[in-house]
């Protein structure tokens, strides 16, 4: 299972050249992986005569029955709030933009001096990413620095810290990065809690590369000319307005409304969902067909990514699957002879997150450790930071990354030359200063 999971896991990482779709091959390799668990491992495929006998012995089929029946359901319950948590929020962010709500923000950025602005852009991708998520931020300002910046090449720097702010920003954030809302979810870490923690180490992980390509940034940037029909949708100012704080106060009263329901947080991201779906309905139902297929909830679903939340299905599957069969159990293991200090392991999972998606790392982390250290362990809000912010340490690794390089085209080998040493500076930098924090409580 561990060689079939490689080899899927490569068809993932090999998305572009290969041409196939990462969201397939997760799928695929959810399914194998399930359907050798279900034969009772690995064990009964590659061997035939244990292949026959599987199908004609009843605790062979009892086994199966028991994995389809009980194993796989609750893992699936596990990772379907996962799921509706991300699809509710991905919506209402969708909305706020079909709105044009985020205009609130960017039409108030006036500056022309290219330090000035890339500080301004960093603190507000710092932020906004810990209200929203770190990939739609991340969207959102390279939208807003096409309309601040014309050359493409100058946009190149302020789009790779960017990438480093909304990562950082994310980090500390139960709703910032899918897997801080993996931690929070699943109840290895509380709101309050991984925001007191997690603030410091995330912001020095921003500032700290912020610092070091500051120098560079040196005149004024030219703006792009405004093209008369820049206006997208037929939205009213106070429309905006509404749809902007209504969907932002949303995704705000998650936490809050975790903490006063116990509820998951998938039901108060859905709530809310249906309240804002209600009040866009209300307010277009005037407007033609043609209008209000762009501004309501029914048009916006349209826009969803579909394809990445079926990735993280079958990675989170795929994952679940490792776990069911042991797998997890022995990697864990392996760490704790061979690496032992958990602030090394957790350092060492944020450098593999630059390389390998963050999804499935901090999957594997939680089913490999779950039980081990309790809710707000130190292990845990570690993993939040390293996991979050350790993959701007290449464009590639995290969700975030891929959509600017997509959308600016920008190389490989130029973000790994000109931003991956800093970013790796800021990642370290923020590393040692949880460790050392952490270390300062435990010498109270």
């Amino acid at each position: 299972m561990i060689v079939v999971f490689i080899l899927g896991y490569t068809l993932i990482a090999l998305e572009h050249p290969l041409k196939l779709s990462k969201s397939a091959s997760a799928l695929m390799l959810a399914v194998i992986l399930w359907v050798m668990l279900a034969f009772g491992g690995e064990g009964v495929l590659f061997d035939p005569e244990a292949f026959r006998n599987f199908f004609s012995d009843q605790a062979g089929r009892t086994y199966a029955d028991w994995i389809s029946h009980h194993e796989l359901p609750e893992r699936l319950g596990d990772i379907s709030a996962i799921i509706f948590f991300l699809l509710g929020a991905m919506t209402i962010v969708e909305l706020i933009d079909a709105h044009e709500g985020f205009r609130i923000i960017t039409d108030r950025i006036r500056t022309t001096r290219k330090l000035k602005l890339l500080w301004v852009i960093s603190l507000i991708t710092f932020f906004l990413s810990a209200l929203l998520d770190n990939l739609t931020t991340s969207i959102v300002m390279v939208a807003l620095l096409r309309k601040l910046i014309a050359e493409r090449r100058e946009r190149w720097f302020f789009a790779g810290m960017v990438i480093i702010a909304a990562n950082s920003g994310g980090a500390f954030s139960p709703i910032g990065d899918v897997t801080t809302i993996m931690l929070w979810i699943g109840g290895q870490v509380t709101t309050w809690n991984i925001i007191v923690k997690i603030f410091i180490p995330s912001a020095i992980s921003m500032v700290i590369p912020l610092a070091l390509i500051s120098p560079s940034m040196k005149g004024e940037i030219r703006r792009p000319d405004r093209a008369s029909g820049d206006l997208r949708n037929p939205t009213t100012m106070a429309e905006r307005n509404i749809v902007f704080f209504l969907g932002v106060g949303a995704l705000l009263f998650v936490p809050l409304f975790k903490e006063l329901t116990g509820l998951p947080p998938y039901t108060g991201i859905l709530g809310g969902l249906g309240l804002l779906w209600a009040v866009t309905e209300m307010l277009h139902k005037r407007k033609n067909e043609e209008h209000r297929s762009v501004v309501t909830v029914a048009g916006v679903l349209r826009r969803i990514d579909t394809p990445s939340v079926l990735f993280f299905l079958g990675i989170l599957l795929a994952v679940a699957a490792l776990e069911s069969a042991g797998h997890l159990a022995m990697l864990a293991g392996a760490l704790d002879r061979h690496v032992g200090n958990l602030y090394l392991i957790n350092t060492v999972i944020g450098i593999l997150s630059a390389v390998v998606d963050n999804v499935p790392l901090v999957a594997g982390a939680i089913g490999m450790y779950a039980g081990a250290f309790p809710t707000d362990h130190y292990f845990w809000e570690m993993l939040a930071y390293c996991a979050g912010t350790g993959g701007s340490i290449l464009i590639i690794g995290s969700a975030a990354g891929v959509a600017v390089m997509g959308m600016e085209k920008i190389d490989f080998i130029w973000y790994l030359k000109k931003i991956s040493p800093w970013a790796l500076v800021g990642y370290l930098a923020g590393a040692a200063a949880y460790w050392g924090m952490s270390m300062m409580v435990f010498s109270l």
